[in-house]
Parts: C-alpha cells; structure tokens; sequence
C-alpha cells in the first residue's frame, strides 16, 4: 500500500481514543469518525511496519450503531471523537474500554472486575460549564474563533459548540464584534503579535452566574469597560476580566488577573456544597455528571462520621467538602496554592470546620503528616491527574493501610497499574463503576472502590 492509495474495508474494533479499527490483509488501519461495523472507503495517508493511518473518504455501508452528527464542524474539529456513534453505544464503548484495561494493563481476571453500570447522561449535550476559544484570523483576515483542529493550531470556526452553553454564541459575538470596532487585533503565534488570544467563558449551571476572562498579550485591555458594558447587558453575567499572558506559550491562562467587573469570580452548587470559582480554578465540567461521580465517591468512602479521610490531589476542595459533610476530620493536599487558597475559602464559605488543606506534592506530604505527625487515615481518596499516583504516594497508602481506598480516575489505563500496585500490596477492587463526564468524546471516568484484606502478593 502507497500514501495516497484508496481501499475499502470494514471497521471491527475502536481504539482507546475513538478511531475505528479495520483489517486488510493482516495490516492494521486507524481510521477516524468510523464506528464499528462501518464498511468505508479510505485513503492511506501514514504507514509504519503492522499499522496505518487513514482518513475517511466514503461509509459504503453504515454500522447500525452509526449516527449522523449534530454538529456541522464535527469532522474538522475533532473534539467530540464518538459523535459519530449513537450515545448508547458509547456508553457501551466506555464501560469496555475500562473492563479492558483492568484486564489487559491491571493483570486482573474478569472475575476480580465487579463493574457497575457505567453512570450516562439523559440529555449527552450542553453539558460543558467552561470553554476556551482561541481567536485567529481566516483567509480572507476576517477575525474568527472557535476551536484547534486535532494536533494542530489551526482554528475551526465555530462559536455555538453543542457541548457548551448557550450563552456562548452571543458572548463570542459581543467580543469579536468589539474587537473589530476598536481594531484590536487577535494573537498571531507565528509573530508573537496581536493582542486577543482567548475567551474564557464559565456558567454556574445552578447559580446560572456566568464568568467571561479575555487572555491577552499584554498588559491591559484597550476600551475594556465598554466591553464589559456590552456584556453586562447578558442575563447572568456576574464576573469580567482578564488575563495577561505575554508568554511564548501552549499555557492559555497568564498568572496575572485584572478584574473589569464583578468579584472576580462565580458561584455555584453541587448537590449541597456551594463553590467560588475563579478564572484559574480547576472545576469539573460537566457538573450534571460530578454530583453522581462525587455522591458515589462518598458513598464507596462508606463515612459515618468517626472516619478520618485524606484526600489526595484535592483540586479547589470539591471532593473533600463532599467527604467533610459525613466524616470526622478531612485532609486535603493539592499542589497548586491558588487552588488551596480556593479550598480554604470553600470550606469557609460551607461553615465546614473540619476539614484541613496542605499545598505540596501528596507523595510528599501524606508520607511527612504520617511520619512526623502521625496522622492516620480510615479512608484515602486519590483523584490524581491523568499520569495517576507517584508510586511513593502508593507506598505511603500501603504503610497507613487504610481500611478503604477510593480512587476516582480520568484515565482508565494509569489506573489499572496504580490498582495492581496496591492489589500487590493487600487490597482488593470491590466496587468499578465508570461515570461519563464527557459524552461524545472518547474519556471516561471512573470511581474504585478497594477494601484492606491484608494478604500481600509475594
């Protein structure tokens, strides 16, 4: 097969990011926005020595699990990999994708998996709270923004993403609309000039406040309180500012916040606990989704109120004033000491007394609190970033030998070798059950729930 030559063949399998999988002769191909079951026509375009890659020129004949996408920029885009498969089956898709991982990466038996259901949406759209829109110029110089291409920096215009909120759309337009007013141009990466790079946008789904930060290559905001004076008029709109990153950089957001209008930040709820979000906060998307992730989280954590938890990786607090509302003393670590600061107001705001925040490393100061101050843990709950738990924050789990681990996880893969590690160690996988916080992509998470039995693998 030559770059460029066309053939037909029939999808059988997905890969864990989404691309269909087909067979032809023995040869492996990768082909994107096919579903299994598709029979397509393709075009080589990348070959190594037992795989391929292809892109989609024609679906011969569509998978009875194939579904027509909602979103006209779904192909260029590349944002939502599974758009082109009815929801059902990426439900099905996920829950699979977790199973074989355990399994293949874990070393675990079907068996040793008690999965349950994987936790969907009923409505899998406008679900994001957050976006960022990257600004550019088209061909014709016309000021556009939208999204990256797939590994590129190439914007896909578009300014009502299915997946975000509503009020989008008319955010967007105000900006682009003001900046081509003033003549202020968007950032060019090439020349390292312009000035609008980004337009964050938050809503709080149940306070319906709506936060808006322009980033910006520079130091202040040419006419900034017109702009925010058109973008007051937005109902909800509660917090305008922005962000100055002058940097040579993929990093979106500057360390320097200049407030036009507001507090500075937003307000919102998950099920009971309220939380202030600002612009650099991490909070999780998909706030429909959280409240059954953390409530399951809380449930597996199986608190009664004597327990003292330890939550590692602990963000802005959202999952340790879930865990504080039922135990008796919380530890949060985090690394980020914006996000501390965020978590300390949280629990203020919450009237939450028994929860205490560290800013460090976890697998440095969960081993120094244990050492030094000898502080115990009934429950550990992990929520780490994609690269999973540091083995020395393992370690430190296996010393404490807490009755419960509970580890909520966005990547299934680093998880089932974090999960071997302390099966190794002692523990075993009671409860799997995947919660889709990002329906149409190919992520999942996914909360594990792991009891202390004592018997160590030799």
């Amino acid at each position: 097969m030559e770059k460029n030559q066309e053939f037909t063949v029939t999808i059988e399998d997905m890969s864990e990011d989404g691309a269909g999988i087909g067979k032809l002769d023995g040869y492996i191909w990768f082909i994107k926005d096919t579903v299994i079951g598709d029979r397509v026509r393709a075009r080589a375009m990348k070959m190594k020595k037992s795989y391929g890659f292809a892109r989609l020129m024609e679906v011969i004949e569509p998978s009875p699990v194939r579904a027509e996408p909602r979103c006209p920029a779904a192909r260029p885009c590349g944002g939502c990999q599974l758009q082109f498969m009815k929801y059902e089956e990426q439900l099905v898709f996920k829950e699979r994708k977790i199973k074989n991982n355990l399994m293949r990466i874990g070393g675990f038996r079907e068996e040793e998996i008690p999965m349950l259901p994987i936790m969907g949406m009923e409505y899998p759209w406008r679900y994001r709270n957050k976006a960022q829109f990257p600004f550019g110029l088209n061909k014709n110089g016309e000021i556009i923004t939208g999204f990256y291409a797939g590994r590129t920096h190439d914007i896909i215009e578009n300014e009502d993403c299915l997946l975000g909120v509503e009020e989008n759309k008319e955010i967007l337009g105000i900006i682009r609309g003001f900046m081509q007013r003033n003549r202020i141009k968007p950032y060019d990466e090439k020349t390292h000039r312009g000035l609008v790079r980004h337009a964050l946008i938050r809503k709080g789904f149940k306070s319906g406040e709506i936060m808006v930060c322009l980033v910006i290559n520079g130091k202040s905001l040419p006419y900034g309180e017109r702009l925010a004076e058109e973008l007051m008029q937005i109902p909800g709109m509660t917090s305008i500012s922005y962000s100055v990153n002058e940097e040579k950089t993929n990093v979106i957001m500057g360390k320097e916040i200049v407030n036009l209008y507001g507090p500075g930040y937003i307000t919102d709820s998950i099920a009971d606990v309220t939380y202030q979000i600002s612009p650099l906060s991490f909070y999780q998307v998909n706030p429909v989704q959280t409240e059954k992730l953390y409530g399951t989280a809380l449930e597996y954590a199986g608190l009664t109120g004597e327990e003292t938890v330890w939550d590692l990786y602990c963000g802005i607090g959202t999952i340790s004033l879930f865990l504080a509302q039922k135990a008796r003393k919380v530890y949060g670590v985090e690394i980020v000491p914006q996000a501390i600061d965020d978590a300390r107001r949280n629990a203020k705001l919450n009237g939450m007394g028994n929860v205490e925040f560290f800013v460090g490393k976890a697998e440095e100061v969960l081993p120094e609190q244990y050492e030094k101050s000898h502080i115990y843990a009934d429950v550990i709950v992990v929520d780490p970033p994609r690269k999973g738990c540091d083995q020395m924050c393992l370690d430190t789990i296996l010393r404490m030998q807490p009755k419960r681990v509970v580890y909520v996880s966005c990547d299934s893969a680093t998880l089932a070798r974090d999960l071997r590690y302390l099966a190794d160690g002692g523990y075993v996988v009671e409860k799997v059950r995947g919660c889709d916080m990002f329906p149409m992509s190919g992520h999942v998470e996914t909360v594990i729930m792991m009891t202390y039995c004592g018997y160590k693998k030799e």
